[in-house]
């Protein structure tokens, strides 16, 4: 029922209809509101002369909306009669609830009487405030529009329906309880508004002042007016036009108004009226039944758009935050590799000054006893030793040249972080469609036939099916770590090729690929089972050793030309396995200590084998061996080489230890143990020694053996 009040009120003064009368357009006002609202027009423009003028063709003529501007849409809450000279220019209001209405052009004359009897100005117009349609009235002014008894019994019902209803009329902001209720004024009082507007004394104390109920039920139980025709007040409508759509009385038909139009029974047409009325109901109240379980929909969809909202908001800030975590991990990583450089500096520039100083020491020394011995006057003594100091002096000067006193490290951090692609990322972070616009790559096929292995080095070769119509942007390739462990990416790029170096030797690695483009990734390959060599197979690299080596052989046979020691290295590194190599004296001059055995990839170059920390070693002569890294000295052993002499290196990184032979037998104790990370075979040694490479080697018998009963 309250949905229905809105329909039960007045558009003027926004309270219920009292004594409605209807429109022409179907609108209804209150009597009194509709004489509030009436406006004069030029006498050009009555009835009486339109009708005289043979213009007139019925009781209301609507006024032409073109030429009169009784309001706009688009103004700023004012309008005005411009098709009038005399009019004047009235402001536009709007009522309670929203609808625009025209004040009276100027106020009422005073009149005893009510308002349906007043008489209204000559030529009178009036606009209906819902739909704007104006019309001019003709003599009988209001009394011409029939009154709408129907709309007042419901608004009796509805009412009489709300006991909340019973609220003070004057009560100027919220309306208080009604106390009692005033028959003559026909006004429902609270205590404060009675005794403030209606105070029992004077005329107003012959007033009847009744409880709000029983004013209620008296207001109620007055007798209703019959609806009487609007032509002929005294007879009652009887008769139905049908082509007037309105009802009418016997007078109406014998005057010969309707005397051409169809007329039907008044009860017949009522009961047709109303089953049609309750059938278009019909079909509203299956729209109102829909629009009620639309809006149960959308209040259910308010709902889970925010239970969404808030459980994507929290996904959101997840990821955030692990993207956040991850960065901090990265940034710690790189901050561990700008220390481990740091220290990596520093360690080779102070290794340098301590070999500065050293030879430096032993120079001054040299020069300070060549002074002394220049100061010695006897010539012969002299010439007995001056070959042999000019040769030492000049030796001493070559060895200060050829880069001796230039920095082996710079003071400059070669690391530049390269963070463009990481901010682009985070630029273009942003939302994807949940439905792909196009698909997935077609998984790629690995050419079997083009895929090889080769030491520790793998390559692998991949294309698209034949028949795929999507294109791919760039593929992953995996590997994983050898051991049968988790897969990692080693390629990610355009290519249909790829090579993998620095794998373990006699290990068996499993390859897949998969392709991707904006979509997403395609499914993984076929898994591809890559087996590396059993030994390795390598020669002595000329791009890391020392400018004083000279190759020859396929950089398989080594010498030097300086007298100093100076280290090469094989071109292959060791990180995990059993691993033998030879090498075999070549030339052996003057009984010079050459080293053998194994170093990082940044040891000391211009030194022996084994005066830094970076290398592991063996040094021999004609006579006796010893071990040494970090220039100590361990474990003397009889037996040296000779031309011919074969030097074995045993390197087992299962067992971390390593053990050196001369002539296939073993020299001396294991000589190192724990030894682990990645290690390059190394020898040093000068001019006069020339040395050369055996690889592709098994393991010994004898040390096969010896492990398997350990």
């Amino acid at each position: 029922m309250e949905e229905m009040e809105e329909e039960l009120k007045c558009p003027v003064c926004g309270s219920f209809y009292r004594e409605p009368i209807i429109l022409p357009c179907s609108h209804n006002l209150c009597q009194a509101c509709a004489r509030n609202i009436l406006v004069q027009t030029p006498e050009s423009e009555s009835p009486q002369s339109r009708r005289a003028s043979g213009s007139g063709v019925s009781d209301y003529d609507y006024l032409d909306l073109d030429k009169m501007s009784l309001y706009s849409e688009a103004d700023s809450g004012y309008g005005s009669y411009g098709g009038f000279a005399s009019a004047p220019t009235t402001p536009c209001q709007k009522s309670p609830n929203g609808v625009r209405v025209f004040p009276p052009a100027m106020p009422p004359p005073a009149t005893h009487l009510s308002p349906a009897l007043a008489p209204v100005p000559r030529n009178s117009c009036i606009t209906c405030p819902q739909c704007h349609r104006s019309l001019i009235l003709d003599d009988r002014g209001l009394r011409g529009f029939p009154k709408n008894r129907v709309l007042e019994g419901v608004i009796d019902r509805y009412q009489q329906s709300k006991a909340a209803a019973l609220k003070c009329q004057l009560c100027e902001k919220a309306p208080k309880e009604a106390t009692v209720m005033c028959e003559q004024c026909d006004v429902f009082y609270c205590d404060p508004c009675r005794l403030r507007c209606h105070p029992p004394r004077g005329p107003l104390a012959k007033h009847r002042l009744v409880p709000p109920a029983q004013g209620r039920v008296s207001r109620r139980l007055s007798p209703r007016k019959v609806s009487t025709c609007t032509d002929h007040e005294l007879e009652n409508h009887s008769m139905y036009c049908v082509q007037c759509k309105m009802p009418v009385c016997y007078q109406c038909l014998e005057e010969g108004k309707h005397s051409s139009h169809e007329v039907k029974a008044l009860g017949a047409m009522w009961k047709l009226h109303k089953s049609q009325l309750s059938q278009a109901l019909n079909g509203l109240s299956d729209r109102a039944k829909e629009a009620k379980e639309f809006l149960v929909q959308l209040r259910t969809m308010v709902q889970q758009i925010q239970e969404n909202s808030v459980e994507f908001e929290a996904c959101l800030v997840a990821q955030c935050d692990a993207l956040i975590d991850a960065l901090n991990r990265r940034k710690a990583q790189l901050l561990a590799r700008v220390n481990k450089e740091h220290e990596h500096k520093l360690k080779v520039v102070r290794d340098q000054i301590s070999h500065c100083t050293v030879k430096l020491r032993q120079t001054t020394g040299l020069m300070e006893y060549c002074l002394e011995v220049i100061k010695e006057n006897d010539p012969s003594g002299f010439l007995q030793i001056s070959d042999a100091l000019i040769r030492r002096v000049h030796l001493t000067e070559d060895q200060w040249g050829k880069g001796t006193l230039t920095p082996r490290m710079t003071t400059d951090f070669d690391l530049s972080l390269d963070n463009s692609p990481l901010l682009q990322s985070i630029h273009q972070l942003d939302f994807v469609q949940v439905k792909a616009s196009s698909p997935v790559p077609a998984t790629p096929i690995l050419q079997l036939e083009e895929c090889c292995t080769h030491n520790n080095s793998a390559t692998l070769s991949w294309k698209q099916p034949p028949l795929s119509t999507v294109a791919a942007e760039g593929y992953i390739l995996e590997l994983d770590d050898g051991s049968g462990g988790q897969f990692r990416e080693v390629y990610v790029g355009k290519e249909t090729m790829c090579t993998v170096d620095g794998l373990h030797f006699n290990s068996t690695y499993n390859a897949r690929v998969k392709a991707f483009n904006k979509t997403g990734v395609s499914p993984y390959s076929k898994t591809l089972v890559l087996q590396t060599s059993e030994v390795a197979w390598f020669a002595f690299d000329p791009g890391s050793a020392h400018s004083d080596i000279i190759f020859s052989n396929d950089n398989l046979t080594v010498t030097c030309s300086s007298y100093d020691d100076r280290v090469v290295l094989g071109k292959t590194g060791f990180s995990k396995g059993v691993h033998y190599w030879e090498l075999t004296i070549d030339r052996y001059d003057n009984h010079p200590d050459p080293a053998f055995g194994v170093a990082r990839i940044d040891v000391m170059k211009d030194v022996m084998l084994g005066k830094d920390d970076k290398a592991w070693a063996m040094y021999v002569d004609n006579n006796r061996s010893w071990f040494m890294h970090n220039n100590s000295h361990t474990n003397r052993t009889e037996g040296g080489i000779t031309k011919g002499a074969t030097i074995g290196v045993l390197l087992d990184l299962h067992r971390k230890t390593l053990t050196f032979f001369i002539n296939n037998e073993q020299q001396g104790p294991i000589a190192f143990e724990n030894v682990e990370g990645l290690f390059f075979p190394a020898v040093s040694l000068n001019r006069n020694v020339q040395v050369t490479l055996h690889t592709g080697l098994p393991v010994p018998d004898f040390y096969s053996s010896r492990a398997s009963i350990a």
